[in-house]
């Protein structure tokens, strides 16, 4: 027995069905600014007098916090974001490291290594540092906004579900 769908009701179903899962996927968590720039760390610190004060919205791989007399500074290994600006990890190593800058004392606890964040704020200059052995270029961020994400908060809105064509195996 075959049941055979309306046209009508075929074409309204895949529409349908990419809107409800769309509507999954959490939205974006900072509004960018008229001022935003979506540029790469890495970009930035070739040439960062092109991007003095742009605000940037940028996300990454915790690395360390080092706490001052008068700030924070938490190292960043960047990533690109997702839809949701969530920071979309893969093993291509990031598009560069920078340093978020925060008022005040930032508890290590919660930014631990190797955690992933999200910030918003401006782009106040570089600083030349090292990694590992390297010489390294560093922009400043003065963080005005930042999120640190849960496990729940990365896995909320991916789709269990996949589309695409290819060869099954089963077994009977």
């Amino acid at each position: 027995m075959s049941i055979r769908l309306a046209p009508v009701l075929r074409r309204g179903l895949l529409p349908a069905s990419l809107l409800a899962l769309a509507a999954c996927a959490p939205a974006p968590i900072y509004k960018p600014s008229p001022t935003t720039v979506a540029v790469a760390p890495n970009m930035v610190a070739q040439t960062p007098e092109r991007f003095a004060n742009a605000d940037v919205i940028w996300g990454g791989r915790v690395v360390e916090v080092r706490n001052l007399p008068d700030r924070s500074e938490v190292e960043i290994v960047g990533y690109p974001l997702d839809n949701s600006q969530r920071p979309k990890v893969d093993d291509n190593g990031g598009w560069g490291r920078f340093i978020a800058v925060m008022p005040g004392y930032v508890e290590p606890y919660n930014y631990p290594p190797g955690s992933l964040v999200t910030l918003a704020g401006r782009l106040t200059g570089n600083r030349a540092g090292n990694v590992g052995q390297a010489n390294y270029v560093f922009p400043l961020v003065s963080v005005a906004q930042s999120h640190v994400w849960t496990a729940a908060e990365l896995q909320n809105g991916k789709s269990n579900v996949s589309f695409g064509l290819g060869l099954g195996v089963g077994i009977r």
